[in-house]
């Protein structure tokens, strides 16, 4: 691996050796490859989708040393199953996008290529990274990805309802609860007083709820595994608190347990509940939204997740690119890949106007990511952001958290026997990461 290292930081000054390489990029975000053909103005890319297309068809159009990024959109509920197979039949792409949640799964296994000393010589620089990124791609003392994104919790507020509640502070400002007693009493506020719900979650087969209840956990300073051990502790006093706060907000009737993820958007939108419990990427779509005639949402402010237990956190997931490794490794190929990061790295700014934070501490800090809209009001969830220790199965806890957790508010099972039902099914899955 340093010879191979020595090689590609001695290539990095000739161009002529990438001179018609061509590399491809495995993604999801959605297939808009016809809507923006040949776009290479990134501010005129809208959402996910079309700003890494128009950053991919810049980079390819102004690249000086014949790169060609191919673009493979794959769906995204197929996804990780479509790379594992091109993994498994030797026909890895170059690069691919990958969630932070699911990196343990295919860089235990030696999938992927080491990093950190190719990004020192194309001149990415990991300190600029926000510890939470950083962490989340380190395993071993080593990067296995580029981190492209902090996306996270937010509480999306409307303002007006706050108002009438006569829930501001002395600016006149949403005063947002700071302790479980405070939350019950306010969301009692919000109904008598305006008659709306405190909350939109979507409620049904969606992870929201667990995402909350994870942050709640996390924010009593408990987790819901123990990295070192490789165990469950889905039934410790942290656990119980925070379903019982999320199942308690439930029964008041603080939210709709009926509520899909577009119900639950929708009501906010409508003017119906005060706050949505949703992630970075809903902040444009909510403010262009707000400005039209007919939303019932005219206020709309964004808040970091608050803190009820005293420690601040909150539920976080990155999306990363990785380098797979290859059956025959090809070090122009290699070299292009790099340059291609590295391009990305530079755009972080434009990647952040998908709602999702920039992982970068000289982006987040910069004036031209503090203009964009309602980004330096959530811009310290970066530094609250928090996630599952890097173990394999990630995405199966959630899975179960999802399918156990929300049956307490949808068909009345005893919190107790879900995080004891959960507590077993998690200690299954964990023993098939402690075979590894």
């Amino acid at each position: 691996m340093k010879m191979k290292t020595l090689l590609l930081a001695a290539m990095l000054g000739t161009s002529s050796a990438q001179a018609g390489t061509e590399i491809t990029l495995f993604r999801f975000f959605g297939g808009c490859s016809d809507a923006y053909a040949n776009v290479t103005d990134v501010t005129k890319a809208v959402g996910e989708c079309g700003i890494v297309q128009v950053l991919t068809n810049k980079f390819n159009a102004e690249n000086t040393d014949g790169i060609t990024v191919k673009t493979q959109s794959v769906e995204w509920g197929v996804y990780y199953d479509r790379l594992s197979a091109n993994v498994a039949g030797r026909t890895p792409p170059d690069i691919a996008v990958m969630h932070r949640s699911v990196l343990p799964n295919y860089q235990v296994r030696n999938l992927l290529l080491p990093l950190g000393k190719d990004f020192a010589a194309v001149g990415i620089d990991v300190a600029d990274f926000v510890p939470a990124a950083r962490e989340g791609v380190t395993a071993n003392g080593e990067l296995w990805a580029l981190p492209f994104d902090l996306h996270a919790l937010l509480w999306h507020v409307n303002a007006d309802l706050f108002i009438q509640a006569g829930l501001v502070d002395e600016q006149g400002q949403p005063k947002l609860p700071r302790s479980p007693a405070e939350l019950m009493q306010h969301a009692a506020t919000m109904k008598a007083k305006t008659g709306k719900a405190y909350f939109a979650i979507p409620s049904g087969a969606d992870p929201m709820p667990s995402w909350q209840y994870l942050s709640w956990v996390w924010q009593q300073g408990g987790n819901i595994v123990d990295a070192q051990k490789k165990e469950a502790l889905l039934e410790s006093k942290e656990s119980r608190e925070a379903l019982r706060l999320l199942d308690a907000l439930y029964a008041a009737g603080a939210a709709n347990p009926q509520h899909d993820y577009a119900a639950a958007q929708q009501a906010f939108l409508a003017g119906d509940a005060a706050v949505l419990v949703n992630g970075t990427w809903g902040v444009d779509t909510y403010a262009a939204q707000a400005a039209t005639a007919k939303s019932g949402l005219k206020n709309y402010v964004v808040r970091d997740m608050p803190s009820l237990y005293g420690r601040e956190a909150v539920w976080s997931d990155s999306h990363t690119w990785v380098m797979p490794k290859q059956p025959k490794p090809d070090a122009a190929k290699q070299k292009a890949a790099l340059t291609f990061l590295k391009f990305l790295n530079d755009n972080s700014l434009q990647w952040a106007r998908t709602g999702h934070l920039p992982v970068r501490v000289s982006v987040l800090q910069s004036a031209p990511m503090k203009a964009l809209p309602h980004r330096a009001e959530y811009t310290r969830t970066a530094t609250i952001a928090t996630a599952l220790p890097p173990i394999q199965y990630q995405r199966a806890l959630g899975d179960l958290l999802v399918n156990e957790l929300n049956s307490t508010w949808l068909v009345q099972k005893d919190p107790d026997k879900a995080l004891a039902d959960s507590q077993r099914a998690a200690a299954s899955i964990l023993r098939r990461s402690r075979r590894r």
